[in-house]
């Protein structure tokens, strides 16, 4: 579950960031959400099948 609470806080911060128009750190946030939710899900696929 902490993979999936530190993505919810990089869309959080990438949202504020947007918002306050910091483009560079809002992609960057989004960047790291988008990957920490991959590796959320396959380490969930995986703990599945095995």
């Amino acid at each position: 579950m902490a993979l999936l609470e530190l993505a919810i806080g990089f869309v959080v911060l990438a949202i504020i960031a947007g918002v306050l128009g910091q483009q560079g750190i809002a992609g960057m946030s989004m960047r790291v959400a988008k990957w920490l939710i991959v590796v959320f899900l396959v380490l969930a696929i995986l703990s599945m099948v095995l």
